[in-house]
């Protein structure tokens, strides 16, 4: 028997991967995010075409097909045969982002196949060495692999794993038409293993680069003498406003590249009025949008990184987010908070917009006391009619300075008055350190 285009059961295999593949190029549409293309090399070592398409559903997982057909040898009067149809379905879950580094998986394998006189490596089906088989198998794989970036559209990887599958097939003499000698069907584990060259679609965000040079000053027009007609002056035509330069005016949040500086657990940044905070509840890591307000902030801030991402004379390089926690709790409890109100906002934004996580830069201030001495210091400048009040503040703006160990910091604060000047930190500035800070949103001009 022959593997060919007469086949009915090949015909229903190539359908299907035709659609497959028209459905994931589409995916790839409606996605921002990349389309991967790539090609095994270790099947290509076995003189078999096949090319995998996968298209990013979520920041960390993805989805592709692969496909595989060997038509040769298209002698048939050989009795060597490895001619076989393979479709193979996949979701991978990327630990980084999708793409980058390490990913799990897990696949559906079908084929139909016509083999003989095969000798596979390290002993494996040895039956098919003396006999021609023809039939189909379908398995259920799992397999780890790893993602090597090594240009803006280029990756390397390499996997390995393990299926386990059922296949039904007939049994014949080798040769051209050797004599059919049964049929049999099993169960069977078979090895996964490939190489791949992986093409990216649009690509990583290109490398920072120089911002452009301004425009240059336009010469000015030498007089001519007054015994010569002198000729109408063309006026230079005004430099059309980009929509960057809108956006920068509009949201001071947005900045260009050349002004990042990574986020300093020392800097004050309640005073930053360029960030949008998104504020939590005493203990609270997930994102409210109905608690202070943060709706009207949370809008913004998609608002303006769907601005960026859609604004093609630029790209986007990073986004800046810093999680705080108050004072109050264990120092230890207030570090892992701070780090999940970053991890949340972070979140919040890539399940409404595609951004990878590389190029989000998200850190954690623990327990927020810069910004809380800040506040009390500015608090005394309020009310320095009151002189009671006065007097409590600059005991703790005393404690603060004076006492480098934050446990014992909290300590005496809370023992201020037998606990009075804590009670009234706690109703009027505690509040104000448990946020998540969208600090700023870099740029960079395409080419």
């Amino acid at each position: 028997m022959k593997l060919n285009y007469n086949d009915k059961k090949f015909r229903v295999a190539a359908k299907i991967v035709i659609l497959a593949m028209l459905f994931c190029g589409m995916c790839g549409e409606v996605s921002a995010q990349q389309v991967t293309i790539s090609n095994n090399l270790l099947y290509d070592a076995w003189l078999t075409p096949n090319l995998r398409v996968g298209v990013r559903l979520a920041p960390h997982w993805s989805a592709g097909l692969t496909a595989g057909y060997n038509p040769w040898p298209s002698d048939e009067s050989k009795s060597r045969k490895w001619k076989h149809l393979l479709v193979s379905p996949s979701v991978r879950y990327w630990t980084d982002s999708v793409n980058v580094h390490h990913f799990f998986g897990v696949n559906l394998i079908y084929s139909h196949y016509n083999v003989a006189d095969v000798k596979f490596p390290f002993g494996l089906y040895k039956s098919v060495r003396d006999e021609r088989r023809q039939g189909d198998l379908g398995a259920l794989g799992v397999f780890y692999g790893y993602s090597w970036p090594i240009a803006r559209h280029w990756n390397i990887e390499a996997l390995i794993g393990a299926a386990v599958g059922y296949t039904k097939y007939d049994r014949y003499e080798c040769g051209h038409c050797g004599t059919k000698i049964g049929d049999d069907k099993k169960w069977f584990v078979m090895p996964q293993a490939a190489l791949n060259i992986v093409f990216n679609i649009p690509g990583r965000p290109k490398k920072v680069t120089e911002p452009i040079s301004p425009v240059e000053p336009i010469e000015p027009v030498i007089p001519v003498t007054p015994t010569e007609p002198t000729l109408p002056i063309e006026q230079p035509q005004p430099v059309k406003e980009r929509a960057i330069d809108i956006l920068q005016r509009e949201e001071p949040v947005v900045a260009h590249i050349s002004e990042y500086k990574a986020y300093d657990r020392s800097q004050v940044l309640r005073r930053d009025k360029r960030a949008l905070f998104v504020y939590f509840p005493q203990a609270k890591t997930d994102i409210q949008p109905d608690y202070r307000g943060n709706q009207q902030t949370l809008d913004r801030i998609i608002d303006v990184t769907r601005k960026m991402l859609a604004d093609e004379e630029t790209m986007l390089c990073k986004i800046q987010i810093v999680g705080l926690a108050s004072f109050d709790g264990g120092k230890n409890l207030n570090e892992r908070i701070s780090k999940t109100r970053a991890e949340e906002l972070k979140k919040y934004i890539q399940d409404r917009l595609s951004v990878s996580d590389d190029q989000f830069e998200t850190s954690y201030g623990g327990e927020d006391w810069a910004d809380f001495r800040d506040e009390v210091e500015e608090e005394i400048q309020n009310v320095s009619g009151n002189t009671a009040m006065v007097s409590q503040l600059k005991e703790v703006i005393q404690i603060i300075d004076s006492e480098p160990n934050e446990v014992r910091r909290e300590q005496k604060i809370r023992k201020l008055r037998g606990g009075r000047t804590y009670q009234y930190i706690k109703e009027h500035h505690l509040d104000d350190q448990r946020n998540a800070g969208y600090l700023r949103i870099y740029f960079d001009y395409t080419e």
